[in-house]
């Protein structure tokens, strides 16, 4: 289809949205509740635009494309909308962007930044932090919500945990966990899509407090360790410290469309733990581990396990593989069981 959207002729696919179009063609329209995978919401208000031949503003996110629209989202009408929506967001909340662990990756703060917003104009009670720090890996501030809904949508829609609702009414509006308990409390699994999909600081990785900004950190993609699904993570790699901040899943992935799991968004402790081993150990007849190199080891093991093999059999025999290991060293380990020790004894621990 082609659509005119601020004098521009663009292409539309067949079931897009305005918003989707106007993304797809690079144009920028605000915008807070909606998300590709939580779909339209039209809560916020901040992507509105004109249509011609449809009465007063429609919210991009909600309304179909149609061949031959004409769409304007840059009028002073349509810009008065969104700063107000915006203004009102930022002059309700404690919005500091100067001491936000989302700052640069905001949208409420890309915004505001498109539509010339340096504070909010509205005076407003001061807000005090409202912090839940009881889980184990999510931080709660919700002085920082915009009760946008997107982590609601993502909990029982996405993943379908049923854990966050909206609770009381008007200015007290926030989010709950089950019933009104603190989130650590909670039925909450830590699988962190709250966190992934909030557009603000309001939920955030605990772990990744204060150990720098978006912008500091290499972008990495890789497959996670632990089961065989193969969901696609993005690390957060502060190479000043050689370290994994933390680690977001790829939401174009096919394979899980940027969900994770528990372990596979929060459980990368080991890769920096002080406690890996960084040399072979041999147990010496007293009992105690020794240093070695690899070559006294290998030879060791070589010597041990076929003995064993040859002498009781290889079906005494069996290999467990690690699912803190890579995809390629699983399978070189099994193909050293099955080839090298003549057994099919091999399994795997991904239930750690």
């Amino acid at each position: 289809m082609k659509i005119t959207l601020n004098g521009k002729i663009i292409e539309a696919k067949q079931g897009q949205t305005i918003f989707q179009a106007a993304r797809d063609n690079g144009i920028y329209i605000p915008t807070l509740c909606y998300h590709e995978k939580t779909g339209p919401a039209g809560k916020c208000r901040a992507c509105v635009v004109e249509v011609e031949g449809m009465r007063g503003l429609q919210t991009s996110c909600s309304v179909l494309a149609k061949d031959g629209m004409v769409v304007t989202s840059n009028s002073e009408n349509v810009l008065d909308a969104q700063r107000l929506v915006v203004d009102l967001l930022l002059s309700t909340g404690r919005h500091n962007c100067l001491s936000c662990e989302k700052n640069g990756n905001c949208d409420l703060q890309k915004a505001a930044y498109y539509l010339g917003i340096e504070v909010g104009s509205f005076q407003y009670a001061d807000m005090k932090p409202d912090i839940d720090d009881s889980s184990e890996f999510i931080q709660i501030d919700r002085s920082k919500c915009i009760s946008c809904g997107r982590c609601i949508a993502a909990c029982n829609n996405v993943v379908v945990n049923n854990v966050l609702n909206f609770g009381y009414r008007g200015h007290e509006t926030q989010i709950v966990f089950d019933t009104n308990l603190p989130m650590g409390g909670s039925s909450c699994v830590q699988c962190g899509e709250c966190s992934q999909l909030c557009p603000v600081g309001a939920i955030i990785d605990k772990r990744a407090v204060g150990k720098g900004r978006e912008w500091e950190f290499d972008k990495v993609e890789t497959i996670c360790p632990y089961c065989g699904v193969g969901c696609n993570l993005e690390l957060n790699v502060d190479r000043k410290t050689n370290s994994i901040v933390k680690i977001r899943g790829v939401e174009d992935a096919p394979t899980n469309e940027g969900m994770l799991c528990v372990k596979g968004r929060y459980g990368f402790d080991f890769v920096g733990s002080d406690e890996r081993l960084t040399t072979p150990l041999i147990k010496d007849a007293d009992g105690e581990f020794r240093e070695a190199s690899w070559e006294e080891a290998t030879d060791l093991i070589v010597e041990k396990l076929s003995f064993i093999r040859d002498t009781y059999g290889p079906d005494t025999i069996m290999g467990l593989t690690s699912a803190k290991a890579t995809n390629e060293e699983n399978y070189t380990f099994q193909k050293l069981i099955r080839t090298a020790l003549k057994t099919n004894n091999v399994d795997h621990c991904a239930r750690l």
